[in-house]
């Protein structure tokens, strides 16, 4: 018998995007699903944690409740010049993203740095670590290593799931919406639609982002998303390896 695993996670959970965040969390919760928590600890480097205690609450409340908490870089923002006019480099950050896959190009001393920073933003916010997505998905191969010596139990990209620690992955599905223009917004509604099929194939990720609450017509396209996966939320990421 097929087994269908929808996973539900709520990106750049960040300060700045408290009201987006709080529509989004209602939604979520009215569909029956409990949805990770993607958090930047200083998104685009205006936005620090440290400097919000009362947001922080927030999160150790949700956190408290079971939601999971995923280190989501840690400005979500690229360096300038950084990947030395790589074409992979360049493909994430003009075309995956709008600047935006902060983990691409870096050097393994400096996604080390981002790291150690993220890690130490969570701890003072008060937040337990579950596990670390890399803004834009844009996963280093270099990272995975680097995330298994630290414990790190899970971890995504855009066609795969891992569990770094234990050496282990697995293909899946991610459905979100793009917003970021006309074309990319019906692309990524029509994919959504067409794509769902192939949950009984590999476990499926829902990504709810910020602009997607700022939009009627994409707060009905998420809540129907979030109403095919109902009967087959898991509260973990890791209950998607099976």
């Amino acid at each position: 018998m097929i087994v269908l695993r929808v996973h539900v996670s709520i990106h750049d959970v960040a300060p700045p995007f408290r009201r987006e965040i709080e529509l989004a969390l209602d939604m979520v919760h009215a569909a029956g699903a409990k949805p990770a928590l993607l958090v930047v600890p200083d998104y685009h480097g205006q936005a620090p944690l440290a400097e919000d205690p009362s947001f922080c609450a927030s999160l150790q409340r949700l956190q408290g409740d079971g939601h999971e908490v995923f280190l989501h870089g840690f400005s979500h923002c690229a360096t300038p010049g950084s990947g030395n006019g790589r074409a992979a480099h360049w493909f994430a950050q003009r075309v995956v993203s709008k600047a935006e896959a902060e983990m691409s190009g870096l050097s393994p001393e400096e996604a080390m740095r981002r790291l150690d920073a993220g890690e130490d933003a969570l701890e003072r916010a008060g937040l337990r670590l579950d596990g670390f997505v890399p803004p834009a998905w844009v996963l280093p191969r270099s990272l995975l290593p680097v995330l298994a010596a630290r414990g790190y139990g899970y971890t995504e990209d855009h066609l795969r799931i891992y569990a770094p620690c234990e050496g282990r992955s697995r293909a899946s599905l991610v459905l979100n919406h793009a917003s970021r223009s006309r074309a990319r917004l019906w692309s990524s509604v029509a994919f959504c639609k067409m794509a769902r099929p192939l949950g009984a194939l590999a476990p499926v990720r829902i990504a709810v982002h910020p602009a997607d609450m700022r939009s009627a017509f994409l707060q009905r396209e998420v809540a129907r998303l979030l109403a095919w996966g109902r009967e087959h939320f898991v509260a973990r990421a890791t209950e998607l390896f099976g």
